[in-house]
């Protein structure tokens, strides 16, 4: 799809009848068809995760790799294989109910549209897209619609971060001031854009992983499988990969919008690979849960995060590996990641957690120590949405705003140390110059 078409499809919604909520109207049996676009490493987890429910019945699988499309075949010998999600979209129209896309992030957004279009459901891989402009047509057109649908956070549906948000909501600290959050990992680089070309293997069609964005020569171990989320082309970074993770609970709990100031402290941009180290400090505006403003700082890379006052634990403790911190007007609320309960810290120690201050503690369930179990609530969520059995939590109407801010974080890495400011009635930024990263031109192919 090219990219005037793209955003020309979301201010004609209006005039096109709403479609159901669910399918269930169309399901003749009380089943659920779906068509998967991206097989292999996360869209294996993915497949694997939708396919469990019990009433799912997996018609169609795409990806541009044929010997992970190969793979999933054999687990699912009935379904009709395709390497290219337009061509499957097309064909299988009338065949398939829903559509669960785990491509790379710069796929997600033409892939998820062009099944929307045709009025299907979409389960879309963390972050939502790779542009802010994608991110709020796909909330457009979802809403205006009538969809369901379902950004890939797993762990939003998990025991311990819906207690956080619970706790957070129930005034455990008070209204919070800060929120730090962080991850080591790196997916950045700060190495040159290699030079060359190497042959494309045999099992990977090049132009179809490429897509929308820009052509370019192969290289091997730069891009396809693994590496694609370091570059500016394919991924979102560290940012766009845990953070959508991390930030999600925090995000959530204090029901946030998007941020009004962003800045990041990094290495100059290079033009190709995402800095190996940011520190990104946001401000938003005060909710009901907050002070009047709230900021937040995200930090990423070798040694985040960075030694503060706000990240001292009781008895010399060491911090998580990955976590986020809420401060406070009573005292800070720990959320390692993941799989560990949040911990209070009021006056230096940690307290106990008082859950009777949670007015609806059968929303969160019991804690469940098996990450397939945990990890499939949120697919299986999704399912049962789609059957008119249950609502998602993470649809992108809230998806959206939150992939919105992490991109935010992502484009100020383009300008170190700089503070841009963010309207998010008219979707711009006050330095002009900043606007240009917030979409970029489509590539026919």
């Amino acid at each position: 799809m090219k990219k005037r078409d793209f955003l020309k499809s979301t201010a004609a919604l209006g005039l096109t009848a709403l479609l159901p909520t669910s399918v269930w109207a169309l399901s003749k049996n009380g089943r659920l068809r779906t068509a998967h676009i991206g097989v292999s490493n996360m869209g294996g987890a993915d497949l694997k995760s939708i396919s469990s429910h019990e009433l799912v019945d997996v018609v169609a699988l795409c990806d541009v790799d044929s010997k992970a499309l190969a793979e999933a075949k054999k687990l699912h010998p009935n379904a009709v294989v395709y390497k290219d999600y337009r061509v499957m979209l097309k064909e299988m129209k009338s065949d398939i109910d829903a559509v669960i896309i785990s491509t790379p992030d710069h796929t997600h957004a033409p892939a998820s549209m062009m099944a929307m279009e045709i009025g299907k459901p979409v389960y879309c891989q963390k972050p939502l897209t790779h542009h802010v402009v994608e991110a709020r047509a796909m909330r457009k057109m979802a809403k205006e619609k009538n969809l369901v649908t379902q950004m890939g956070i797993q762990v939003h549906s998990f025991y311990d971060y819906k207690l956080a948000t619970l706790l957070i909501q129930s005034g455990i600290i008070g209204k919070v001031s800060t929120v730090r959050a962080w991850s080591p990992k790196n997916w950045g680089f700060d190495g040159p854009e290699p030079e060359g070309s190497d042959p494309v293997p045999e099992n990977l069609d090049w132009n179809l992983w490429l897509g929308t964005s820009a052509e370019r020569p192969y290289k091997e171990g730069y891009y396809h499988p693994a590496n694609w989320r370091k570059l500016l082309d394919y991924g979102c970074g560290t940012l766009g990969d845990m953070g959508v993770h991390i930030f999600d609970t925090p995000y959530n709990a204090l029901k946030l919008d998007v941020p009004m100031t962003i800045k990041n402290q990094c290495r100059k941009p290079t033009g190709f690979g995402f800095p190996e180290k940011n520190t990104v400090t946001y401000t938003f505006p005060g909710t009901e849960y907050t002070a009047d403003t709230l900021k937040w700082i995200w930090y990423d890379g070798k040694g985040a995060p960075e030694k503060h006052k706000d990240l001292v634990l009781p008895n010399k403790e060491k911090l998580p590996g990955q976590g986020a911190m809420f401060i406070g007007e009573k005292g800070r609320l720990l959320l390692p990641h993941f799989m560990e309960l949040p911990r209070l810290i009021v006056d230096g120690k940690y307290q106990e957690l008082d859950l009777s201050i949670i007015k609806d503690q059968e929303s969160i369930g019991e804690p469940v120590r098996d990450y397939d179990s945990e990890g499939n609530k949120h697919y299986h969520q999704f399912v049962d949405a789609c059957l008119g059995k249950a609502e998602t939590t993470a649809p992108f109407e809230y998806s959206a705003r939150l992939t919105e801010t992490i991109l935010l974080g992502v484009i100020a890495g383009r300008f170190p140390n700089k503070t841009l400011h963010w309207d998010n009635a008219t979707a711009r930024f006050s330095e002009p110059e900043a606007n240009k990263f917030l979409d970029a031109p489509y590539r026919d192919f």
